[in-house]
């Protein structure tokens, strides 16, 4: 029988690594632009260290302040998974610290995003091979009485996140792909990369051409007065 709100699904498509790989070295803005800017989450989900982020997402929706179903899908999880959250930006409880976190990197899991607080900050900023991102820092601890979701699309930065969903994230944020549009985005974001390498070297070179700027202005009606 159907129980939304208190169900796991154990599996999912995992895209192939192949496909995961090659973002590595492309920023994330780059990706996003190539993506027509809409494709990132929101600012508040930020980095809590430097570690960057390379994965596909294992999804999980958890009831306010209750971590029960993340340790589910953190046990469930496998090399290069991702654990996303939708924490509903909760502030007042962490839903997670150092204990699960040093679970997870060491079964070889990519890394987490939560839609809400950590803890043991400290721990955590000093990783350098696992990636936490998160939207808030707070001791208090959460409870585990149940309620939520491993495995269904969910919420989180203002994005809808499917299992298999493949992110990347460096120190402006995370963007998400689809892995359907993967070789699509990974050319584009290619190309505007090495557009990018162009125009840095444009610039310090004093030879960026910027007529675009007023050539623009002047379409759309503006008045250039002496």
């Amino acid at each position: 029988m159907a129980n939304p709100g208190l169900r796991v699904k154990k599996n999912f498509v995992r895209p192939k690594q192949e496909l995961i790989e090659p973002f590595r070295s492309i920023p994330v803005a780059n990706i996003g632009d190539s993506m027509n800017r809409i494709n990132c989450m929101n600012s508040r989900i930020r980095p809590m260290n430097t570690a960057p982020l390379l994965g596909c997402a294992l999804t999980v929706k958890v009831r306010t302040g209750d971590n029960l179903l993340m340790h589910q899908a953190i046990d469930m999880a496998g090399p290069g998974d991702i654990i996303v959250v939708d924490a509903q930006n909760e502030q007042s409880y962490a839903i997670t610290g150092e204990l699960m976190i040093s679970w997870m990197r060491r079964r070889g899991i990519a890394g987490l995003v939560v839609d809400g607080c950590i803890r043991d900050i400290d721990a955590v900023r000093n990783l350098t091979d696992f990636p936490v991102y998160a939207t808030g820092i707070t001791p208090n601890g959460p409870l585990k009485e149940g309620g939520g979701e491993v495995n269904f699309p969910i919420m989180c930065g203002g994005l809808i996140i499917h299992p298999g969903d493949i992110l990347v994230g460096d120190a402006d944020g995370i963007v998400v792909i689809n892995p359907q549009d993967a070789k699509d985005v990974l050319a584009k974001a290619r190309a505007k990369n090495d557009a990018e390498v162009r125009e840095k070297e444009a610039i310090e070179n004093l030879t960026w051409d910027r007529a675009w700027v007023e050539a623009t202005l002047l379409k759309k009606g503006c008045e250039f007065i002496d």
